[in-house]
């Protein structure tokens, strides 16, 4: 990387939310208007691909070891382990391959990973927790999926409680029980936050 892209670094806006909550919706949307300058953040995990999910793509697959080896050798901007030997994180070479690009970073990650990154970068980042309505309507969002078990369902629910009593740490908290307002709003904050 040279050295003027180092002192010229974008943006980072982060989605977090309970499962079922739209985060990716609007992550999607987002990245389709071209005057946000926007590229999205692909996260590494050592999880099995699943289905038609590409390398590259969707995420970067890597072996637990390689994933291991990797947090040894301090190359994640952040990581969990979600669920034993399940880990998901952010390689700081991803943001750095988007800075160099001259964009700004967009990410949909977990509420932790989401604050981690907030706190790295206080100033370039803007925070966003998508919240569902209710808890009632996650789990109906999530059933209608009709993408996992009612244990998985049940699992992301118990989990959506703890997520959602993180959302006053985000820097903006939108409500998504209309989509076209929620559109709306994230873009405009996101507008006004890649623009000031």
């Amino acid at each position: 990387m040279t050295k003027q892209n180092t002192t010229t670094k974008g943006k980072l806006i982060v989605f977090s939310a309970p499962s079922g909550s739209g985060k990716t919706t609007i992550v999607r949307h987002l990245l389709g208007l071209k005057d946000l300058n926007l590229e999205f953040s692909i996260s590494a995990t050592s999880r099995e691909k699943r289905g038609t999910e590409v390398d590259g793509k969707d995420y970067y697959f890597l072996s637990l070891e390689a994933f291991k080896n990797n947090i040894k050798n301090d190359s994640f901007l952040e990581w969990e382990e979600v669920y034993r030997d399940n880990f998901y994180g952010t390689l700081k070479t991803e943001v750095e391959r988007i800075w160099a690009m001259g964009k700004n970073v967009i990410f949909d990650i977990d509420v932790s990973g989401g604050l981690r990154i907030k706190r790295k970068f206080p100033e370039e980042t803007l925070a966003i927790f998508v919240k569902p309505p209710s808890i009632d309507e996650l789990k109906i969002r999530l059933k209608n999926r009709k993408t996992e078990t009612e244990d998985k369902i049940n699992m992301r629910v118990a989990k959506a409680s703890a997520e959602l009593a993180t959302a006053p740490l985000f820097d903006v908290i939108v409500v998504n029980d209309d989509l076209e307002k929620a559109l709306a709003e994230t873009e405009k904050l996101v507008s006004d936050f890649v623009n000031s």
